[in-house]
């Protein structure tokens, strides 16, 4: 890459948050304009910053760009972009790219936006003459960024996103590939096409302008066609996956174009202990009411029911920035407890209830999970045991603690509650919300003095009426 330095003089006044002259060396990254976009300045082999030709049939490297779910895009949903720069030749050892995003109607025209995800990359704001210039990252200063912001001036429109010195100086020495990891959000609206132009450097390092292979290469993506749809809603299908919900209960949303980024949501993403209502700008509504985002996909979002939604057949819509779902209707219960029983505690056809020993051990069997330690439970034994939907809690001070809060404060469960073991009463020191979760119930219980039985079935009772679930557990003394 070449360490000398251009600079580009302008006959413009210093305004806040921009370089009225641009100053930039390229193990820092490039100028704007130098991925390939037509009218622009192509990429770095065409100014002569770098000595050979783009794409030069010589030199075995590629640059390409990874999209989570195809070459499309949902307007306003942000997309997880992976660059990868590659080149076999053992002498090319630091790595660097730029790219950007225009309407394929009209190229001088920004497709979206982009943050970094890491310190490895920096956003280049420029205007559209790239008379000014303001490059932004994370670590700032020390990367001779101009600021920390992770959005554009408004009189700077066009954006690239490329590596920053932090980035360069983390690939060096490496020889074959280096990714770069970036977010992009498309257009608020549909705006037909939009193409991407990327250049990637697989450089030798020495900071001149000679043996560096420079790449580019354009993608078109589509806006996504066909529309979303909820085909299925269930409640969690680990604790029962029932074919109603309840409020405070968690429910699985499946269909087809839900989203088009897969992650669940992280602490960054809380307003102190309030979960999000939003994930990526992906919404889900259920009787009117936002419920609380904890994973979204192109094809499932896992979400918690609302406190304070009404029983009785309620609409669920899934809104994908201005785009929303058709709507489509689950029954909606005052109380829908299912206990934690994933398929993966299934064994010989029979379900067993997933509880836990202090040790983080598993009743079961011996040996039945491969990978995992398991053993019987003896009687006196206290195990914890996981449940969703059971319903209001009350804490010390009498007041109930709405979905979408992390757990702070010691609770019991407002209705009347009983678990049996072998068909005898099963003693519960705790039977509430889990400490630092959200709608998760806890269950510490104390196996009674049952006989022997790889499968010695479990119940409870919830207000009166009894669970609907078949479990079972491995005791043995």
């Amino acid at each position: 890459m070449d360490g000398k330095r251009r600079v580009l003089f302008v006959k413009v006044a210093v305004v806040a948050g921009a370089i009225p002259f641009l100053l930039w060396a390229h193990e820092y990254g490039p100028d704007p304009g130098y991925c390939g976009v037509p009218k622009e300045s192509g990429t770095c082999t065409a100014l002569g910053c770098h000595v050979g030709n783009t794409n030069d049939p010589k030199n075995s490297g590629s640059v390409s760009v990874a999209f989570p779910n195809g070459q499309n895009y949902v307007p306003g949903v942000k997309q997880h972009l992976v660059v990868t720069v590659a080149d076999s030749a053992s002498t090319q050892r630091a790595w660097g790219f730029q790219l950007t995003t225009r309407l394929a109607s009209n190229t001088a025209t920004q497709a979206g936006t982009f943050n970094w995800t890491d310190a490895n990359t920096s956003l280049m704001c420029s205007t559209t003459n790239f008379a000014q210039v303001s490059p932004q990252c994370q670590n700032g200063s020390k990367d001779q960024c101009f600021n920390t912001n992770t959005t554009c001036p408004s009189n700077m429109p066009i954006q690239y996103i490329e590596h920053s010195l932090t980035g360069y100086n983390a690939t060096k020495g490496h020889t074959g590939s280096q990714t770069y990891e970036f977010d992009w959000t498309p257009p608020a609206t549909a705006q037909g096409n939009v193409t991407i132009y990327v250049a990637g450097n697989a450089a030798n390092g020495d900071l001149t302008s000679n043996g560096d292979h420079v790449y580019a290469t354009t993608y078109t993506l589509t806006p996504a066609t066909g529309g979303m749809s909820i085909d299925n809603i269930l409640s969690a299908s680990a604790f029962g996956g029932f074919t109603s919900v309840a409020p405070g209960s968690w429910m699985e949303i499946y269909g087809s174009q839900l989203a088009s980024s897969t992650r669940q949501w992280q602490g960054s993403d809380f307003s102190g202990t309030k979960a999000p209502t939003s994930l990526d700008n992906v919404k889900v509504s259920i009787g009117g009411q936002s419920a609380f985002v904890y994973y979204i996909s192109p094809t499932q979002i896992n979400a918690q029911v609302p406190s304070t939604v009404a029983t009785g057949s309620q609409p669920v819509v899934v809104s994908v920035g201005s785009t929303n779902s058709p709507s489509k209707s689950i029954a909606v219960n005052a109380l829908e407890p299912g206990l934690l029983a994933p398929s993966s505690f299934a064994v010989n056809g029979k379900q067993y209830v997933v509880a836990q020993f202090s040790d983080n051990s598993f009743v079961l069997p011996p040996g039945t999970l491969s990978g995992v330690t398991t053993r019987q439970v003896k009687p006196g034994e206290t195990v914890v045991i996981y449940g969703v939907g059971f319903g209001p809690v009350k804490d010390t001070g009498g007041n109930d603690i709405p979905a979408g809060t992390v757990v702070t404060a010691a609770n019991t469960l407002a209705k009347s509650f009983s678990m049996t073991i072998g068909g005898q009463n099963a003693p519960l020191i705790y039977a509430g919300l889990a400490p630092n979760f959200v709608g998760l119930y806890q269950f510490n219980v104390t196996v009674p003095n049952v006989p022997n039985n790889d499968l010695t079935p479990l119940t409870f009772t919830l207000n009166g009426t009894a669970t609907s679930q078949t479990l079972f557990l491995a005791v043995h003394n």
